[in-house]
Order: C-alpha cells, then structure tokens, then sequence
C-alpha cells in the first residue's frame, strides 16, 4: 500500500481538498497521511482542525508551525518551524507522494523538507498567476520542486510546460473548487440564512477581503476603502470572512471586526466552512474582495464577483467577474455592476471530475515504479 500524504494549513485550502482527501481514503491501494497544520491550530482563525474532524476525515499529524503576529518576520519564522517540523514528520513517515495545493509561503518550508527526503511532490494549481502577491513567487518556486503537476486549465498547463517541467508529467485536471461546487449538498437560503445569521429578507453580498503582500503597507488604506463602500452600498447585508495568516492580515481582520461591531447590516466570521461557504455564495447577490474563491467557485455556481485590487491579477477570470481599483468610489462601481450582472455557470475552471483524474494519474505513476526526480529541463522553445 502506497503512503500518500497531503497537507492542509487553512480553511480554504481544506475545502478545496476535501473531495480528493474523501477518495484517497476509499481506495484500497493508497493510505492517506493527512497533516493538519497552520491557521487550522490556531483559535484565532477559527481552530478549523474541527471541521476535518467533523467529516470523520482521519488526521495522521497535527503539526503547530504558526507564529503569532503577521509581519514580515513571523512569516518567515513560520516557514522555519515548517522545515522543522515537517522534515521530522517526513523522516519517520516515508510517504511515496506529497500533494499540497497552491501558493501558501509555508509551502516553501513543506516542500524543502520533502525534497530533502527525496519524495516526489504532487502540485495543485500551479502555473497561475497572482501578480500582486508573494504568493506568485511561492507558487513557481513549489512548482520547480515537484514532480507531477495537476493544473486547473490548459493556459496553466502550458505555462508549467513553459517554466521547464516535461509535458508528460503535466495534466490539465480542473480545479477541485469547481468539483465541490457540483458534489456538495448545498442549504437551501432559508436553511442558509437560519444557519448563519442572515436576515431573510436582504439581499446579501459575500466579502473576502487579504492583504496584497506585495503592497502591504496599503492594507489600512485599502481595507477602509472596502468598508467605506460597503457602509455606502448599505442595502445590502455583508456576511464578511477573515483574511488569512498572511502579512497585514491582523490589520484587516481587526478594522473588520470594529466595523462589524458598529454596523448592524454588517456579520463577521473566522469560517463558515465549505458547505456554508458555498451555499451562501450560491445564493449571494455578489461575492466581494479578493479571495480565488471569486474567481474559481463563484463563477461554477453562477454568482458574479466583484475582484478588488492586484491581488488575483493574472488569473483567468469568467463574463461575470468584475475587476475594479482600490479606491471606494471604484468599488461602489463595481458593485452596481455585479447585480446588473447575468447570472450564469462557467466552466473556465473544467467541469468536475477533478479527484478521479488525480487518483488515476498518482496510480499509474507509482504502479509504473519509474519515478525519476533527476528531472531534465524542457525547454519547450527548441522542441
């Protein structure tokens, strides 16, 4: 039986990854190691480890790495403890694959410990570009460390072709996002609304608000801007979500909070979970911020999304996904927009199916048993 294991260190990130973590535990050729790590331990944001214990999905380590504060500092700080703590879970583990998902910079520190174990690493999303975050300098950097690439759509696909990764280790899978979005039994609005809060009779927006690590010192500036545009647009209700563990995060999450406090058509959350989340998505009038969930999972459920800001530049974005500055005047244009807006499903990010073609493909290269992480550039130019 072939050791497969697959990290989570946010709310989000888990969502993505619950239908692939469901099926790695159904088959009888893999055992799933699932090590649940940052944001997820912290109470903070949530202390999510709950919701994986909730599905009944078994946790193989828990693995603290997250230092309090979100400065430059503590980020790295955070990454240290990663190599740390992952290189001793790795030595003792052995696991025959690593999957992890993204762009998170504790990533960097998760992979460097597998690659010093020599396990080959199975990427998620990588070849996307998120022009205004760190994260984009993350995300290439996980790529040139892994072996297998699973993309979401085929301009990814080329791109990590582009970057020197050989085409036969590089498959265009859809994004798992997408695969909840068609898999996950959804709440009804009245369910939805009893569950979470949301007064019956508003129309609502969903907002997702991160600091732009890149232009971290505009946290302050732009996150009043989002708040001054939504007290200005104030017939609707806002459910907010807190931002994650990255720099400035504190900064957003606490004027969010005092917002909150003082605006009654206003609820903050540390996590609705995946269920919650995509329901209130579904049945939002728009999705707001800067999340990639505004940009994968609201156009799967036909919700348009108004994109602030840099953050998610670069990305393949669906008709119903409105771009717009930092300013509040900008905003408040958007939002006007997004509900004159067409509601309709895209299928930018692939049509489901995602986890079956990712368990096909990791079986087919360990049954193969010629795994051979001496990998030589491609350099698809001169092909």
């Amino acid at each position: 039986m072939k050791k497969i294991a697959v990290v989570t260190a946010t709310r989000a990130e888990y969502g993505i990854l619950r239908p692939l973590l469901e099926r790695l535990e159904k088959e009888p050729e893999f055992q799933l190691l699932l090590y649940v790590t940052g944001t997820h331990l912290v109470s903070q944001y949530g202390n999510t480890q709950t919701e994986i214990e909730a599905d009944g999905i078994a946790v193989h380590r828990k693995i603290p790495i997250l230092e309090s504060g979100n400065t430059p500092y503590a980020v790295s700080l955070t990454m240290a403890n990663a190599i740390r703590g992952f290189a001793d879970a790795f030595a003792q583990d052995k696991p025959d694959f690593l999957v992890v998902l993204g762009d998170r910079t504790e990533l960097l520190g998760i992979c460097s410990a597998a690659m010093n174990e020599r396990i080959p690493i199975a990427h998620l999303h990588g070849g996307e570009l998120t022009e205004g975050a760190v994260d984009d300098c993350v995300r290439h950097a996980v790529t040139k460390m892994s072996y297998l690439h699973f993309a979401a759509a085929e301009p990814y696909r080329q791109r990590i072709i582009q970057m020197g990764e050989a085409p036969e280790r590089v498959f265009n899978v859809g994004a798992l996002g997408v695969e909840n979005t068609l898999n996950v039994p959804l709440f009804s609005r009245e369910e939805l609304c009893e569950e979470i809060g949301i007064p019956a009779n508003l129309r609502y927006a969903v907002v997702t608000f991160h600091p732009v690590t890149l232009e971290a010192e505009c946290a302050v500036e732009q996150t009043k801007a989002l708040l001054d545009a939504i007290q200005e647009e104030n017939q609707f209700f806002y459910l907010i979500t807190k931002a994650n563990a990255d720099v400035g995060g504190e900064i957003v999450n606490t004027l969010c909070e005092q917002f909150a406090k003082q605006n009654s058509h206003v609820k903050l959350t540390a996590s609705l979970g995946m269920k919650r989340y995509l329901s209130a998505v579904k049945y939002s009038a728009f999705v707001l911020g800067n999340s990639s969930s505004g940009i994968i999972e609201a156009p799967a459920l036909g919700a348009p999304a108004v994109n602030i800001g840099n953050r998610q530049k670069g990305r393949l974005m669906a008709d119903t996904v409105i771009s717009c500055g930092n300013t509040k005047d900008e905003i408040a244009a958007a939002m006007k927009k997004a509900i004159r807006t067409e509601r309709k499903k895209s299928i930018l990010y692939g049509s489901g199916g995602t986890s079956e073609k990712i368990i096909k493909t990791l079986k087919e290269v360990l049954q193969g048993g010629n795994i051979n992480l001496e990998k030589q550039f491609y350099d698809w130019r001169m092909k």
